[in-house]
């Protein structure tokens, strides 16, 4: 009976963190560079119970926090994938929280904004908008979440890791007028999964470059939004992880963000399977090896955890 008493409230304490979970409007107030108009927001299933959602406008922070962990708690921000046309917050978003949790890191989910002529004044710089204000709100709020502003890094997954790496390359530009001026808006770690890093035609996954900058996007745009052109020394020690076999988003994304850091002196680290395709979430399923954990290892060696 103790043993069952005891089963019992290991499931009632894995419920309650797998579910301890806090959804707010990522701004306050008024969406800066917003616009009236636009289409509904809605969302769909894209099989396994994973939710992708499509046509946002009102961006969201949505909090998942360790319990009973020494605090305070590293934090990741996590940007989930979607061809800047939805994000697929549930296999990108809620099951990578949870996992993180699990190892004692508190976990932001944003819902960014698509980029949308109908909703916002200059569509491009929607999404570093929220990119931004996630990190910034993460912070303020460091003594409420009990998390360590100074271990709070970002993660991103295919056109998320586009918005992640974008933040970790383009942080002093500040597209916001944040209301304290020493605002830190730097990631101290950035994670990049089979991400979107190039807007040049050669690397380029065509459908987050259309969507971000246009059918015919400016050399400026193409060279400002290419976040390997935009790394420097100060840039965020990073880990990416990809797959060779990836037909959406070349694996050539990564490997050029990886050897722009590694010009500049920046410490990183590149994993990379030889199958395993595009979108694979936690679960690469063609190998054994899970990347999660080798994240969990890297994150350890940097003291981070």
């Amino acid at each position: 009976m103790k043993v069952l008493i005891s089963a019992l409230l290991l499931v009632l304490m894995a419920v309650k963190v797998a579910y301890c979970q806090t959804v707010i409007p990522l701004y306050p107030g008024r969406i800066p560079g917003s616009k009236q108009g636009g289409q509904q927001e809605g969302s769909k299933d894209i099989g396994g119970g994973n939710k992708f959602i499509y046509n946002t406008s009102l961006p969201t922070i949505t909090s998942y926090l360790p319990a009973g962990i020494p605090t305070p708690a590293p934090a990741v921000i996590i940007f989930p994938g979607g061809g800047y046309a939805g994000v697929s917050v549930t296999a990108e978003g809620e099951k990578v929280a949870q996992a993180f949790n699990k190892i004692g890191v508190a976990a932001f989910v944003v819902k960014y904004r698509m980029p949308s002529n109908a909703t916002m004044a200059d569509k491009k710089k929607g999404p570093l908008q929220d990119a931004e204000q996630a990190i910034f709100i993460v912070r303020k709020n460091a003594s409420k979440w009990k998390i360590d502003p100074q271990r709070t890094g970002v993660l991103g997954f295919s056109a998320g890791g586009h918005l992640a790496a974008c933040l970790s390359t383009k942080y002093r530009e500040k597209h916001i007028a944040f209301p304290e001026e020493n605002s830190i808006l730097r990631p101290s770690f950035c994670i990049l999964v089979y991400p979107v890093i190039s807007m040049t035609d050669s690397l380029t996954h065509e459908g987050s470059r259309t969507n971000l900058l246009g059918l015919s996007p400016t050399p400026i745009d193409v060279s400002s939004y290419s976040a390997e052109m935009q790394v420097d020394e100060h840039s965020p020690v990073s880990l990416l992880i990809h797959c060779g076999d990836d037909k959406a988003v070349k694996v050539e994304n990564s490997i050029a963000y990886y050897m722009a850091l590694r010009k500049h002196q920046v410490e990183a680290e590149l994993i990379i399977y030889p199958k395993g395709g595009h979108g694979f979430g936690l679960e690469n399923s063609t190998t054994t090896d899970r990347w999660f954990e080798r994240c969990r290892e890297w994150m350890l060696a940097n003291h981070w955890l």
